[in-house]
Formats: C-alpha cells, structure tokens, sequence
C-alpha cells in the first residue's frame, strides 16, 4: 500500500529505549493521532518520521520510497509545532509564503497561493497584518496554512492546540478536521488530549512505555479497549476483576453476568463505562452497595456506589438519573454487552 508505512522502528538513547519495535500503517488521505501519557515515545516517534531524529533499527516508507535516512528538507513535509514557530517579523502572508520563497516559487505564485490559503483558513485579507496583531486562534490557522503551502506528502503536527483555552481548543478541532478532510493530506497530529483525538482522527495510536498499546477507530477504542491501560486512559471506565465460577460464568464480587463472553482465562478485569452502569433495587441478582456521592455536573448525574471495597461510577442524564441518596442501599446491574473483557 502507498501512505505511511512504519516497520519495526525503535529509538534507542543510550540504554534507555525511548520507541521500541513501533509498525504501523497509515493510509493515504487519513488522520491519525498518537496519543499517550507524558513520557510515551510519541514526540520522539513524530521526529523520527519527520527526520529530525533517526531509528536506531527499523524502516520508514512513505509513498513507496523508503525516507529513513533522507533529511528532513528532502522529505516533503508539512510541520506545525506546539510553539507555532512564526516569524515575528515578517507579515501574514511572507510567513506563509516563506518556503515557497526560499524554493524559489515565482513572487505571482506565492501570492496566489497565500490567497488561497488564507481564504481556506478564514482569514482572507489578513496577508499584510503582523502576525503579532494576531489573536491565538488566528496565529494557529497561519502556522497550518505555513506548513501547507508546499503541498506537501505528509502533515504534521505536534501538540498544536495545548496552548489555546477550552473553548477556542475544541473550536480549533474541528475547523482541523474539515481543513483535513477538504484536503484529503494525510495528516499526523501528536496530543494527549483524549477528547481531541476521539474528535480529529480516523485512527487513535495509544502509546505507553514506547510501545503502541492499541491502534483502531475512536469507537473502536472507547468501546472495545484492548486492555486495562486503554481502557483506563480514554475517557473513564469502571474496572472490575471477574472470576468464573463452576458453572464457566463470569462473577463480579460473586454476583453473576449472565451472557458474558469469557477468553479463557479463569481470571481477570472488565471493563465497563459509567454511562454503561445501571442502577436499581438491591438484590435479585444485582451487585449491591451503597452511595457514597452524587455529582450533579448539569448535563450529566455521577453516582459514586462503594461496592465489595471498590468505587463503581455510574453517569446519566439528569432526566433519568436515578432517585437515590448518599448512604443508600442500591444494586447494580452489568449489560454483558457494554461489559468488555480485557486482554491480560
């Protein structure tokens, strides 16, 4: 397949192994976040695909051509990074057509496509405004347009929106999305935001430890988890060890779930979403407990139930949250169907 295709990278710093044994496959025209904790290896494997740092074993390929020792200018890259970079003394629009400049690109060229960009960012008129005039949101649209401007192969971006508040962050999101689906430029964005990489992507690469835990759709990964750290990691989730009783069910603190698919194994952890928890009456089949907090958070109800020594979470719109109190006896039921059994 064209696209991205990494093989078998690892990046080693001394003895300490900061990218260990990384393939993936990146298809043309898709977007893709790398997220992880602090510490994952997903800046360091960024900069190995934009040759800023080399592998020590491993293969890179984009387009069929095999890039791994090819320098960083050579490799026909768009790059934003977290600090944006802009120069501060040029204009709107000389920052955007710098790269054109230094290749070269005749200045009626530059001008049309600094225009083009500029209409396609939402800032058409903005070519002779210092970029130090510029509000956040507006030098952020400038640097993607910057890192565009080539046409290039491959768009990267490292934590581009962290420095942007709340509300202008989500906003900055989805104005990405659309730039990159109008587009069609395979896109790369580095983040541990977990909302920004549930809205933006195709694909989700969960990274800890320098190693990718779990690469798939966004749905994929929220509902099907691969294992305890993803599950954990994106978004919330209730943990609960099962065994399996004699019968070959699944039992929570002893209580049944009827219908849930086990591996194998005689032992283990589910996973279950608090949007996911039900609660009722206690007995008759339920895993009981009592309340021991209520989070009115306006859109949402969370129930906090101390069960068998262990906080399970319940959320749910506050037309249907349930009538309970702190201290109150209630159960809760599983649906075998939202309940996922982790890899160990």
């Amino acid at each position: 397949m064209s696209g991205l295709i990494l093989s078998n990278v690892t990046k080693q710093f001394g003895t300490f192994t900061a990218v260990n044994d990384v393939s993936l496959s990146v298809p043309d025209g898709t977007f893709v976040c790398l997220l992880g904790p602090s510490g994952c290896g997903k800046t360091t494997l960024m900069r190995m695909i934009a040759g800023l740092d080399l592998p020590t074993r491993g293969s890179i390929r984009l387009g069929g051509e095999d890039i791994t020792q090819v320098a960083t200018h050579k490799r026909n890259l768009g790059m934003v990074f977290q600090s944006l970079a802009l120069f501060p003394h040029l204009t709107v629009g000389e920052n955007i057509a710098y790269a054109l400049r230094i290749r070269g690109v005749p200045k009626e060229e530059q001008t049309k496509r600094v225009d083009e960009l500029l209409a396609m960012i939402h800032l058409g008129g903005f070519a002779d405004r210092s970029v130090t005039k510029l509000s956040g949101g507006q030098r952020q649209r400038v640097a993607i347009a910057r890192a565009l401007a080539i046409s290039p192969k491959l768009f990267l971006l490292d934590e581009p929106l962290s420095a942007l508040d709340a509300k202008l962050r989500e906003a900055m999101q989805v104005e990405l999305r659309q730039l990159q689906q109008q587009l069609g430029i395979t896109t790369i964005v580095v983040t541990h935001d977990q909302r920004e990489a549930m809205t933006m992507a195709d694909t989700v690469v969960v990274m800890n430890g320098g190693e990718i835990r779990q690469a798939a759709a966004p749905v994929d990964i929220y509902r099907r988890p691969a294992d305890s750290f993803v599950a954990d990691f994106i978004g919330s989730t209730n943990l609960l060890p099962y065994t399996v009783d004699g019968s070959g069910r699944a039992t929570v603190f002893g209580t049944p779930v009827e219908g849930l698919a086990l591996a194998g194994a005689m032992a283990g952890t589910i996973s279950v979403r608090p949007e996911d928890v039900q609660i009722t009456a206690p007995g008759n089949g339920t895993i009981d407990g009592s309340v021991t907090f209520i989070r009115d958070l306006g859109g949402t109800v969370e129930t906090f139930v101390e069960a068998s020594g262990q906080q399970i979470v319940a959320v749910s719109a506050p037309r249907t949250r349930p009538e309970v109190t702190v201290g109150q006896q209630v159960g809760i039921r599983l649906d075998p169907a939202t309940s996922v059994v982790l890899a160990r």
